[in-house]
């Protein structure tokens, strides 16, 4: 099972609605840290999953944000709410080194859903396994991996478990080189004796509000090397204008059209997902979107990569 992690800002969530049928196709199970007071958006893109009938998890703790820290009243607005009748989903309840051990079995106690525990920097993790096994209603374990190591993790053990890789480097985006590695854990996650897998997808785990002017522009695209046993890499296409932030659409051109010569390449490894298809598009009229909407679509990308890799020996 792959569990993609989406921090909701608003291109995540748009990205999350849009992709809710594709999600049903490979059982993928999103995971939605709410990150903005305006739940609108938060609030489309789960009719969206809900109305697909697509299994998620809600963080009800987010720790990112202006949601973070505060009353977790308007989470259970939209559980008492919005999902007040649909049951395919859990809570999710990040444990991290700050996090009180009587706060989370409180907390597993009183949910009215299946808890999902993410494991983020917890440092007892016997002491917390022991008292979450008599909880009935935890229903399985995500663990992100920066922050919890084997030893760590086999405490665990008898839930569902879900291992959770960030493999988007971040860095100023003319740093980026022109291809490196991703993951390899949609080959070897069940050597690493869990049930599922998971991803920051071209984001990464690091959380920001907002970025500054773009002095380069960059489009991130993963892949899936045959040659390289399927193993996941990531290539950055970058503006060839990298020292002042004027011209975003021009420079957004120059780098797409790296990636048009790369994907339209007889010997390309790019995937020509529906999301490749829109940016051959925007080519084609020399349009720019924004960056949000290249975030999207480079997101998508992912989502549908990985729905191929998952799906094509079934």
């Amino acid at each position: 099972m792959y569990y993609p992690y989406f921090r909701g800002k608003q291109y995540e969530l748009i990205t999350i609605r849009e992709n809710a049928e594709r999600m049903t196709q490979a059982a993928i199970v999103p995971i939605i840290e709410p990150v903005k007071q305006n739940m609108s958006g938060l609030h489309r893109a789960l009719e969206a999953l809900v109305e697909k009938n697509v299994r998620f998890v809600l963080i009800f703790n987010p720790q990112c944000g202006a949601l973070c820290d505060i009353n977790p009243a308007l989470i259970n607005e939209l559980v008492n709410g919005t999902l007040s009748e649909y049951h395919n989903f859990s809570l999710g309840y990040i444990v991290t080194q700050d996090t009180l051990l009587s706060n989370v079995t409180s907390f597993c106690k009183s949910a009215s859903h299946p808890v999902t525990i993410v494991h983020s920097g917890y440092q007892h993790g016997r002491e917390l396994a022991d008292a979450l096994n008599s909880q009935k209603n935890v229903s399985e374990h995500i663990f992100i991996e920066e922050y919890c190591s084997k030893l760590y993790r086999k405490h665990f053990s008898k839930k569902t478990r879900v291992l959770v890789r960030d493999g988007f480097i971040k860095r100023t985006n003319r740093e980026h080189p022109e291809v490196e590695h991703f993951s390899d854990l949609h080959i070897t996650y069940k050597e690493e004796s869990v049930d599922g897998f998971g991803d920051f997808l071209i984001v990464g785990d690091d959380y920001n509000e907002g970025g500054g002017p773009a002095y380069t522009i960059a489009i991130h695209l993963t892949f899936i090397d045959a040659a390289e046993d399927d193993d996941m890499f990531v290539k950055h296409y970058l503006s060839d204008r990298t020292n002042t932030p004027v011209d975003p659409g021009g420079k957004f051109l120059e780098a797409l059209q790296k990636l048009v010569d790369d994907v339209e390449k007889k010997s390309s490894k790019i995937y020509r997902s529906e999301a490749v298809n829109e940016y051959v598009k925007f080519h084609e009229r020399e349009h720019y979107p924004g960056l949000g909407y290249i975030k999207k679509l480079s997101m998508q990308h992912h989502i549908e990569l990985m729905i191929n890799s998952l799906t094509r020996d079934l």
